[in-house]
This record gives structure tokens, C-alpha cells and sequence, in this order.
């Protein structure tokens, strides 16, 4: 098996600058270019594929909870998003305005879409009059922008793509329980499709989303110990159906107003992807998630050829036929070794080589992505075989991020060794929290780590504050991240 070293001149190895490794790798496996347009990317097709998958797979379960599509403008007018200052005054430095058309200023400057909370609360306050018009279980589909200072392409770009989900409820209640449902649908979903662990929890006060009651994230560890925030689910009580006045007549005949909930994700989940699934050769994406499951390579002496290539055709159109992603090189310019590099740092999950003494023994040897690992497998039943061992990839995949999560996750009892640990080994800490913003500022301001979530399952209970001492309301979790 190659090593790092022999990867450098491609791909900058991971333990030399893990940011520098990321771009290499997303650059160099296509999927994504600059654009001319700061802070903005161009999704490459293996890229946005990969997008289209996660779209498909929350699609189906959204849809399977009850929700519908629709769709909302991008351009949302200055007064509604002054109608709740919180919302807006989190979102102002990062908006662009439109505020001409030509040669004519606008009446009033519109935003470019940063979320749709208003613009939806709008359109539910004419939607909404009876309590047989709830709950409103609505998804979208959509861009965002967001003119962030600080840019890395997937995780954090100017413009990005999401879906975010927008419900209105009768009852407190059940706005709760959409809340909790739709982040449970996230964390499935991660741990599933994208075999990423995460941990669920809910945001400090400091942390939650503007203009949220409470909020609720999956954080993710990405392999330089790192947290990403991989979804996030908002309680927004009735802070925008009071703004927009958002009222129902109840079975009781009383005039109320609802409770509101958003979520999403973005497709910071593709870098989340890239980042914690990687290595040193480059991409390794989960078979379900990968446009390309297997790849299928002819080997051998050009004499033999024509003999390879007759049963490698019949291999091919089974697999295909099975259902399966796959693709077949053939072409003759390229050797095999070239090949096999390229696969691999393009993460594609099996590799498929057939040469002419594979062809007598009546078998291929297929290479896992995930372990490097060459097997020979008969050619028989070959499908049912290589379904089989993509599954098996798959759990592997999660499970080897499970164990990366554990042993990079600690526990901090004082400030200072929250410090140390922070900046000798990274990862997640563990810490008691007394509830108090100033606390939380302090371990912000002295290990520029933050308060990721306070998870729901902690490893452990915290009897004291890492800053101040006192007894501790809450085990959180701090880690640097993007």
C-alpha cells in the first residue's frame, strides 16, 4: 500500500495541514472549483451528486413525517425582518440588499434570502385561520446567502444550498415534539446514509438561533478533531407568530397564536463528509452516499486483452443490472496503477480488477477503500457479493468514526485542564457549566473552543463548573470548530 509520503506531491497529507489537505482533496477529486464571485463555489457533478443524494434521502423521510415541498421567494422586503429585532439583528452583517433596479432605487431595500422565517411567517398569517388548518408541515428546498467573512468552500461559503423545514402548531406541545422528531430525523439520517456519528443536544442561550425559543444540533467530529455542526432544530415558540401575527381560532373559539418551528441542514455536509471519512489518498465516501460505488478495471498484458475484455462486459452489465453504481475503465492510455490512485483518492467505496488468469480461475479481485484490503471473490453471484461488501463498508465506515470519536472525546474537570486538553490533544471536552454567560465567555476566551451542545446522553454528570466552581446545571461539550 502506498504511503503518505508518496501522496504528497498530489494531495497535502492530512498531519502537514489538514485545511490545506481539504482543499487539495475537494479540488483535486472535482468536486468543487472557485468561482469568480467571492466566497461562492461552483458545484462540480461528482459534487453536486453527492448533494442530490442526501437531497433524495432527507426528501424521503420528510415526506415520510408528513411534510410537503414549497417554495418561497429569495428576496424578502427590509420591513419583515424588522418585525422581529432578534432575528434580524443576528443575521445584519452578513446581508447583502438589493436596492436598485436600473436606474430606479427601490421603495424599499430587499434582502437576499440569509432564511425564510419571515417571508413564511407572512405568508402564514393569510394561510392560517382555524384550528383545522394545523399543523402546517412545510419543507423548502432552497438557496441561502450569507456574505461570511470567512470562507472554506462546503462548510462555510457565501451562497450555499439547504433545505429548510417551517411547521406552525396549535399547541406548545407539539411544536416541542416537531422539534425533537425532525432532530431525530437528522441524527438517523447522519448516522445511516453518511455513517457519521454525532451527538445530539441543545444549544446554550449564547449559541441558539436568533430569534429561537431554544435550539437543538447534531455536532459531527471531523478527523482533526474538530466539531461541525451537522443540522440544528429550532423551538420558536410564538416570537414570529406574534410578529406577523400568526392567529387561529381554537376549538375553545378563542383567538390564539401559533407555535413555529424551523430546521436544516446544508451542504456543509458534504465537507463533513470529506472531513471525516478522509485519509491521506484522498476521499473514502460512504457506498450509499457515493455516485460511484464500484469501478471496474481490466488488467493484464495488451495480448490478452480482447480474452478480458469479452467476460469483463458480461461482469459489467450485471453489476449494472443488479442496480448498482458502477463504472468501467477501459481505456488504454491510462495504466492500471494510475487508475487505481485516481479511485481511490476520488473515494470510491470497491474496485473491481479482472485480468486474464482472473478470468480462468473464474473470479476478480475486488479492493475495499475503506481498508485497503484485496479479495478474491468468485465470479459467480458476483452482484449479490459486491452488495454484500458495500454494506459492509458502509458499517465500517461509521463504526471506525465511532471509535475516532471516542478516543478523542474527553473530560475536563477545572478551566485549566479544559485549556490543556484543548490545545494539546483538540477534540471534544466535557465540562460542567453553572448556566452563567460570563462562564461560558471565559472557556470561549481563553481556549477559543465554544459550547457545542449540552448533549441529551452525556458520557458523564459534572458535579461542579469548570470556571467558577459552583454547581454545575449542565455537562457540555467544547470543541474548536468550523
Amino acid at each position: 500500500m502506498p504511503s503518505e509520503k508518496e501522496f504528497s506531491q498530489e494531495i497535502t497529507p492530512q498531519s502537514v495541514d489538514f485545511s490545506r489537505w481539504y482543499i487539495d482533496t475537494i479540488r483535486r477529486a472535482e468536486l468543487m472549483d472557485y468561482s469568480p464571485v467571492r466566497g461562492c463555489i461552483v458545484f462540480r457533478p461528482d459534487g453536486y451528486e453527492i448533494w442530490e443524494r442526501i437531497q433524495q434521502a432527507l426528501d424521503k423521510r420528510f415526506k415520510e413525517t408528513g411534510h410537503r415541498n414549497a417554495y418561497f421567494p429569495l428576496f424578502i422586503p427590509e420591513s419583515f425582518l424588522e418585525k422581529e429585532k432578534e432575528h434580524i439583528e443576528g443575521f445584519n452583517p452578513e446581508l447583502p440588499w438589493v436596492t436598485e433596479v436600473g436606474d430606479e432605487k427601490l421603495e424599499e431595500r430587499l434582502a437576499v434570502r440569509p432564511t425564510s422565517e419571515t417571508i413564511i411567517g407572512y405568508m402564514y398569517q393569510r394561510w392560517i385561520q382555524s384550528y383545522r388548518d394545523l399543523p402546517v408541515l412545510l419543507n423548502q428546498w432552497a438557496n441561502v446567502v450569507r456574505w461570511e467573512k470567512r470562507t472554506l468552500p462546503f462548510l462555510r461559503t457565501s451562497e450555499f444550498l439547504w433545505q429548510e423545514g417551517h411547521t406552525a402548531h396549535a399547541t406548545e406541545e407539539e411544536a416541542r415534539e416537531e422539534t425533537m422528531r425532525m432532530l431525530n430525523v437528522y441524527e438517523e439520517f447522519a448516522r445511516n446514509e453518511l455513517a457519521l456519528p454525532v451527538i445530539k443536544g441543545q444549544k446554550t442561550p449564547s449559541e441558539r438561533f436568533a430569534g429561537a425559543v431554544d435550539t437543538y444540533s447534531i455536532e459531527a467530529m471531523m478527523k482533526d478533531g474538530r466539531a461541525l455542526q451537522a443540522g440544528t432544530s429550532h423551538y420558536l415558540g410564538q416570537n414570529f407568530a406574534r410578529s406577523f401575527n400568526i392567529q387561529f381560532l381554537d376549538k375553545d373559539n378563542e383567538l390564539k397564536y401559533v407555535h413555529t418551528t424551523s430546521w436544516g441542514v446544508s451542504t456543509r455536509l458534504i465537507g463533513a463528509v470529506v472531513m471525516a471519512h478522509g485519509d491521506y489518498r484522498g476521499l473514502r465516501l460512504p457506498p450509499r452516499l457515493a455516485p460511484c460505488q464500484v469501478v471496474c478495471i481490466p488488467v493484464g498484458p495488451l495480448k490478452t486483452r480482447a480474452m478480458v475484455l469479452e467476460r469483463f462486459d458480461k461482469l459489467f452489465a450485471s453489476l449494472k443490472e443488479a442496480g448498482l453504481r458502477v463504472k468501467a475503465d477501459t481505456r488504454e492510455e491510462f495504466s492500471p496503477g494510475w487508475k487505481f490512485n485516481e479511485y481511490e483518492l476520488r473515494g470510491i467505496p470497491l474496485r473491481v480488477e479482472l485480468g486474464p488468469r482472473d478470468v480462468e480461475n473464474n473470479q476478480v479481485v475486488v479492493v475495499r477503500r475503506d481498508t485497503g484490503e484485496k479479495l478474491t471473490v468468485s465470479q459467480d453471484g458476483l452482484a449479490k457479493s459486491i452488495e454484500s461488501l458495500l454494506e459492509d463498508v458502509q458499517k465500517n465506515m461509521f463504526t471506525e468514526a465511532s471509535q475516532f470519536m471516542r478516543d478523542n472525546s474527553h473530560v475536563a474537570a477545572t478551566l485549566a485542564d479544559l485549556e490543556r486538553i484543548i490545545s494539546d490533544a483538540g477534540g471534544f471536552v466535557l465540562a460542567g457549566w453553572c448556566g452563567r454567560d460570563e462562564c461560558e465567555q471565559v472557556i470561549k476566551e481563553k481556549t477559543k473552543a465554544t459550547a457545542r451542545n449540552i448533549p441529551f446522553d452525556p458520557p458523564e454528570k459534572m458535579e461542579r463548573c469548570a470556571v467558577c466552581d459552583d454547581a454545575a446545571d449542565h455537562s457540555v461539550w467544547y470543541a474548536r470548530s468550523y
